[in-house]
């Protein structure tokens, strides 16, 4: 299953008419765009062969596909906009001619595109493009032709919202050292007579008008009467607010809730509010977990609302708790959903009779008996109540269970309730696997993500281990049996655990951070000053990162550990795993690596998941004597 479930991204409704882009591990990791022209048909791949729909902004990309009516009537296709990989151009599709040739809108070049949305008025793409070390809101014609400026951001913009009578253009911009999450700014002008943009204006976020310097803003969204929904966390929490069409009174607080409307912006195409053309829905996370509900605008809590709330929540009847990227229209929602027997998937959702049908990634594919996330709530850092979701063995569960830890990557993330795979491949084998949402981690509130600015590779690393003995003191692991596992910026976790730690006895890292001078100093523009935030700044913070870093401290890691890099990773350089696996191995500690020629940093390919998960568990139950 990890080996060859798709991947969902990006579903949207246009006119009844399902779209989605599908990430195949069997296929390399290749991105497609696929459609349904109705839910009782059968499933038309749009971009077969060598397509790949991928977009290089930010290197995580998101954001590539961009689908408006055709010209030519309600009969006809709809006209599609894709960025291709291959050449990292932006390619036009029509849907009523799919073995037509496809167009392509712009030349090869030293630039980008992403995040993009069809100005049908106007006939052209509006989206961002990455160039000369900055990001341009820029328009480029249906018919194809050189990117028209908009607007040049000071660093980094994204998510354009387009007014519903096309008046009016509203996107999100951040600039260094601050990442979208920490600080960010709602703009908003004109679209004049002739397609350019008039005088910005800061309308929302950090530094607006009477609001905090410290706050950020997610999605914005236009209502018909020209209303504009926002989430906003000034007030602690991802709350949605709403500014009225006349642009005259303050800024709306439609559902005060200890809820997280939001997600942090990793990628462009994250939603979490849709308009269905009668009502706003929404998603939220509440405790670790996702639902769905109505925002019923202008209908508070009658008799009054203590915390003076706008809109009522009505929360929607649905079996998922890990939901994504939603969309709605006519009634109809769809979004990708997962939960703790279902892995993520395609939800249609029918908004007035509650009916549903979820599509999952790989149809045919056997049910699985899983072991459901239990919330676990612990002392960690500073005795702070921390959370983690545990997984129980399928089998046996007593206090010699062998434990694995989690650490999510980000570290701006979370750990999820949808059902995945790879966890069940050790809850299936008899261990326990606990999925700690550490301090910073996001879906709790601002003030529980910003307990890891400054003290990343402590906290993670001081709740990571509390996580671990809190099991081990409730007599579900055996202390002698505790592994850790993670990717990335949980990589880093793993080691620094390792090294600053005696709980664990093994351990696992895919594209790890071993090096936090070394990535200072030559991360990609996106996270370019990300540390300055999780560690200090850089350089004038030199030996706190030296302090922290794991490749300072190898002599300290007395375990064994294993490997897993990406020759192509433009993140985490795969110098920093050669140097810590040769200073390992000089130390005399038993250690594996398993390089990857075609991989970057995250893996895509199926067989490369399997050797890892494969290679993990062996290297595991090798040291761990099981």
């Amino acid at each position: 299953m990890v080996g060859r479930t798709p991947r969902i991204k990006e579903p949207q409704l246009h006119r009844g008419r399902l779209f989605w882009l599908e990430q195949r591990p069997t296929e390399q990791g290749r991105t497609t765009l696929m459609l349904r022209p109705s839910p009782e048909a059968e499933a038309i791949e749009l971009t077969p062969g060598e397509w790949n729909l991928r977009s290089r902004v930010h290197e995580y990309g998101g954001g590539v596909v961009a689908v408006d009516r055709g010209p030519a009537g309600p009969d006809t296709g709809e006209l599609v906009v894709v960025v291709n990989d291959r050449d990292r151009c932006l390619w036009r599709l029509e849907t009523d001619q799919p073995q037509g040739a496809p167009r392509r809108l712009t030349e090869p070049g030293e630039r980008a595109f992403a995040d993009g949305l069809i100005d049908g008025r106007r006939r052209r793409w509006i989206g961002v493009m990455e160039a000369g070390g900055l990001d341009q809101l820029v328009a480029v014609p249906l018919e194809g032709g050189e990117p028209q400026l908009l607007r040049q951001a000071l660093d980094f913009c994204g998510y354009a919202a387009l007014s519903s009578d096309g008046s009016q253009l509203a996107w999100v911009e951040w600039q260094q050292p601050h990442m979208p999450w920490d600080r960010s700014q709602l703009w908003l002008a004109d679209v004049e007579p002739g397609g350019g943009l008039g005088p910005a204006r800061l309308i929302a976020g950090s530094g607006a008008p009477g609001q905090p310097v410290a706050c950020s803003v997610f999605q914005p969204l236009w209502l018909p009467n020209g209303d504009l929904v926002v989430a906003n966390d000034r007030y602690g929490w991802w709350n949605l607010e709403r500014l009225e069409a006349d642009g005259s009174g303050p800024w709306q607080r439609l559902l005060p809730m200890e809820a997280e409307f939001a997600m942090p912006q990793w990628v462009y195409g994250m939603r979490t509010t849709a308009w269905d053309g009668q009502q706003l829905v929404a998603a939220a996370c509440v405790q670790g977990r996702w639902q769905l509900g109505r925002v019923l605008l202008n209908d508070p809590v009658p008799g009054g609302s203590k915390d003076g709330a706008l809109a009522r929540w009505e929360p929607i009847p649905c079996p998922f708790d890990d939901l994504e990227a939603l969309w709605a229209e006519n009634g109809q929602l769809v979004a990708v959903a997962a939960n703790g027997s279902t892995e993520a998937g395609l939800l249609s959702l029918d908004l007035n009779s509650y009916r549903w049908r979820h599509q999952p990634a790989a149809p045919g594919q056997a049910a699985v008996s899983g072991s459901p996330a239990e919330a676990l709530w612990f002392d960690g850092y500073g005795g702070r109540p921390t959370h983690a979701w545990y997984h129980p063995p399928q089998r046996g569960g007593n206090a010699n269970a062998p434990l694995l830890v989690k650490g999510h990557s980000g570290p701006t993330g979370m750990a999820h309730t949808g059902l995945n795979p790879a966890i069940q491949y050790w809850t299936s084998r008899g261990w326990g696997v606990v999925d700690v949402n550490y301090g910073g981690s996001t879906g709790f509130g601002r003030a529980y993500r910003e307990r890891l600015d400054g003290l990343w590779g402590v906290v993670d690393v001081a709740d990571c281990d509390a996580a671990a003995r809190a099991l081990v003191a409730a007599g579900r692991a055996s202390p002698e049996r505790i592994a850790i596992e993670g990717g990335s910026a949980g990589g880093f976790t793993v080691l620094a655990a390792l090294c600053f730690s005696d709980v664990f006895r093994v351990g696992a890292c895919r594209y790890a951070v071993a090096d936090l001078a070394g990535l200072a100093s030559s991360s990609h523009r996106f996270e370019a000053r990300y540390l300055d935030g999780l560690v200090g700044p850089w350089p004038a913070e030199r030996s706190t990162y030296e302090a922290r870093s794991p490749l300072s401290h190898a002599d300290r890691i007395r375990c064994p550990v294993i490997f897993f890099q990406g020759l192509q990773d433009q993140v985490v350089p795969p110098e920093q795993t050669e140097r810590i696996v040769a200073a390992l191995s000089a130390n005399g500690i038993p250690v594996e690596l398993h390089r990857f020629a075609a991989e970057g940093h995250g893996f895509r390919s199926g067989a490369v998941q399997i050797e890892v998960l494969e290679s993990t568990e062996a290297f595991f139950r090798k040291h761990l004597a099981l």
